[in-house]
């Protein structure tokens, strides 16, 4: 399809699946780096509003961010109904992982996913993952996709909206309305980030709001900006972003809980931080033009003048579609045993939305590949049941 458009930046995790999506399509289109090309930058919000990416612009059609739905019913068709051994839901760590030990044991393998990375494709920086020193989180991915797509598995870019079992066979719909079918399911959904809860926050969203600071944070070069969040996501995107923003502040509810080695790079570059004080109000029509922060201890309320907001303020299990499913715990969270069985036979789970309590990248990744290991010994003992079956009945 001629005359397709993609805007993007150069570390923006959703701007690279646009990409992957129209490649594995066969569609053809200019990608331009908006972060670079301020006159494309300014194109970009004349056609969307957005001061996020991606944007994808087909004719008198606009999609803002990875929608595999309406991407799909512009460019893509309907996926070949069939089943598959194995559905992996999630392209993180775990979900990653997983997809790469199914492939090893030559199951046929479907990983769903609405991206590819999870939250470790938002992290500047990487310093505690076995073999790297210091890598990015989308570099990072990166070869942890390459490696899945060495494999004979097939990544496809789209929501899982349920699962229901019929007889012996799963059934995975999805957002865009594909259907699969496999034999068994590996759970790796991750989390989606928190949002403030504000008035006027929607309507901001992609217009100076932004969850996802590797994105967008190319759009407020030489502008002020502002981080909510106490963790180690949050210090490191307000250390990152003092390279190109006028002034940064990190406005925290409590007290930091990253670790030590941050609190002393900020101070160092320059981070004005607001401790025990939370954002009460949003400013701006368009788009964002300042917030007012609250001092939790005093009361006293301050008005910062910033044109970006990114908030790193923790993560919700992504397992709205699992209720009724398998067991969840109170946090949402999916019930696993040590070997990531869940409560449904035939269903694993790893990574992130389950109840392991270690969220880090390397446990996700750990707790893929015991999960493939789990699933594959399932789908042998299932293929066996269903020969001796066959030869019994002959």
């Amino acid at each position: 399809m001629a005359g397709v458009m993609v805007y993007t930046t150069e570390n923006c995790p959703y701007c690279r699946m646009v990409r992957a999506f129209l490649e594995k399509l066969g569609v053809e289109y200019e990608a331009v780096d908006v972060g670079k090309d301020r006159e494309a930058a300014r194109e970009m919000i004349r056609l969307s509003g957005q001061r996020g990416v991606p944007v994808t612009v087909s004719g008198d059609d606009v999609v803002v961010g990875f929608d595999a739905k309406r991407l799909r019913e512009i460019f893509g068709t309907p996926v070949k109904d069939e089943i598959d051994d194995v559905v992996v839901v999630g392209a993180g760590p775990a979900g990653l992982t997983a997809a790469v030990y199914c492939g090893r044991k030559l199951m046929k393998t479907v990983v769903v996913s609405e991206n590819i990375g999870g939250q470790a494709a938002w992290s500047w920086a990487i310093e505690n993952y076995m073999g790297f020193r210091l890598i990015s989180g989308e570099e990072l991915v990166r070869k942890f996709e390459e490696q899945v797509r060495g494999l004979h598995v097939s990544l496809e870019l789209d929501g899982v909206e349920s699962i229901e079992k019929e007889e012996d066979v799963f059934v995975v719909r999805t957002a865009s309305g594909n259907t699969y079918h496999c034999r068994t399911v590996i759970l790796a959904p991750g989390k989606e980030p928190r949002t403030l809860g504000l008035p006027g926050e929607d309507r901001l969203m992609g217009r100076g709001v932004s969850i996802c600071s590797t994105c967008d944070a190319p759009f407020f070069r030489g502008k002020p900006i502002a981080v909510v969040g106490g963790g180690n996501a949050a210090i490191q995107t307000a250390i990152e972003t003092t390279k190109i923003a006028s002034f940064v502040a990190l406005i925290v509810r409590s007290d930091l809980r990253c670790d030590e080695i941050y609190i002393a790079r900020a101070k160092e570059v320059g981070v004005r931080i607001y401790l025990h004080h939370e954002v009460t109000e949003l400013h701006g029509e368009e788009a964002l033009t300042g917030i007012t922060i609250r001092d939790r201890q005093t009361g006293q309320e301050t008005f910062l003048g910033v044109e970006g907001l990114f908030l790193a303020i923790g993560l919700l299990p992504n397992t709205g579609f699992l209720k009724g499913l398998v067991v969840l715990n109170e946090q949402g969270e999916i019930d696993i045993d040590e070997n990531g069985h869940t409560s449904v036979p035939g269903i694993f789970a790893a990574g992130d939305a389950t109840c392991v309590k270690a969220k880090q990248i390397i446990v996700a990744a750990g707790d893929g590949a015991k999960a493939a290991l789990e699933a594959h010994e399932y789908f042998e003992r299932f293929m066996s049941k269903q020969a001796k079956e066959r030869d019994g009945g002959a």
